[in-house]
């Protein structure tokens, strides 16, 4: 007992439950970042190709490097929208991906059109080398940056095609016709050079515009034509080869920011991981796909003269409209550069 009577056994059991108290008094302790789960909607136009190939590897590997702390969500044939909307829910964090060509940002950044540049990659073999090239990578994955956007990967498609109710077998062929084109200038003046008239179009719009013949045609993927049936609405492919169509993967900054370190470092590794993957399995897949369509419809190629001549005009409108830019300029060089060193 201490001078005032008390047992000291009681004043430390006192002391103890006036502590915990204490400590009880600042409520239940919350989830740590380490410990919290991360939903990742990953948002895409297209179905069963290869951008949708890249989502599925993505996200399993994801989902096992980060022990199920990010779960991923897949919503192919624009599901979460139009293309625009899709771009605009990652800038603000409403989705936390979008899987497509860049030229669907230029309004974010005029740079990601430099892959639209006609006559510059030869095949898809030659693409495969460029996408895989560390400066290109390094390039196309900064661009958007300060607009919300953080790139992660960047690989393949396949050559563009032009499909039309009525076959296109020369350059003249051309003339007249309203094509559907992405809004990149260097594919709406490639366009306009062989006298055809472009129309920027979101994907999930081009098969019925074609169906009602609100246009003639549209320049796109091989695989799209054969995943989405465009054969029930136009029989001809005039395999142009130009522009390449090249795909990256896009992840929402704010999210990005707001995930624990070991996880922001799994994200970053993994898209160009599964995207050096997905581009040997893009090759074989686009031949397949060339046999389904020849099965539904005609393929079509441009006499050597023609395709020579056009080769050499698309080149040309990829400097002219390059030039009017100096940010376009810098990055076309750099494109320009990486296809002529890995040719």
């Amino acid at each position: 007992m201490n001078k005032f009577g008390t047992p000291l056994v009681m004043r430390s059991g006192a002391a103890l439950a006036c502590a915990l108290a204490a400590l009880l008094s600042f409520g239940p302790r919350p989830a740590a970042a380490e410990d919290k789960t991360f939903v990742m909607k990953l948002g895409l136009a297209t179905i069963n190709d290869s951008q949708h190939e890249w989502c599925k590897n993505f996200v399993a590997a994801v989902e096992k490097d980060s022990g199920g702390r990010i779960k991923g969500e897949i919503y192919p044939a624009s599901q979460l929208g139009a293309i625009p909307r899709q771009i605009e829910g990652v800038q603000f964090g409403s989705i936390q991906g979008y899987i497509g060509p860049p030229e669907f940002l230029v309004g974010v950044d005029e740079r990601y059109e430099v892959v639209s540049a006609p006559g510059v990659v030869k095949d898809i073999h030659h693409a495969v080398r460029m996408a895989e090239d560390p400066e290109l990578q390094k390039m196309m994955l900064s661009f958007g940056a300060n607009k919300g956007i953080h790139g992660i990967a960047l690989f393949i498609a396949q050559p563009s095609s032009v499909i039309a109710r009525t076959p296109i077998r020369t350059l003249a062929d051309f003339k007249g016709k309203k094509l559907r084109v992405l809004a990149a200038d260097m594919q709406k003046e490639m366009l306009t050079k062989l006298g055809a008239t472009p129309v920027a179009m979101t994907l999930g719009d081009v098969l019925p515009a074609i169906q009602q013949g609100a246009i003639d045609g549209a320049v796109a993927a091989m695989t799209v034509y054969t995943t989405m049936h465009y054969y029930d609405a136009a029989k001809y492919i005039t395999e142009t080869n130009q522009p390449f169509i090249f795909s990256m993967a896009f992840i929402s900054k704010k999210w990005f920011d707001a995930l624990p370190k070991d996880l922001q470092k799994i994200i970053d590794t993994e898209g160009p991981k599964v995207a050096k993957a997905i581009d040997p399995w893009e090759v074989d897949f686009y031949a397949k796909q060339r046999k389904v369509w020849a099965e539904h419809g005609e393929l079509i190629s441009l006499p050597a003269s023609d395709q020579s001549t056009m080769m050499k005009t698309f080149r040309e409108v990829a400097e002219d409209v390059a030039k009017r830019k100096e940010p376009l300029k810098q990055a076309f060089d750099t494109f320009a550069a990486v296809a002529k060193r890995v040719n």
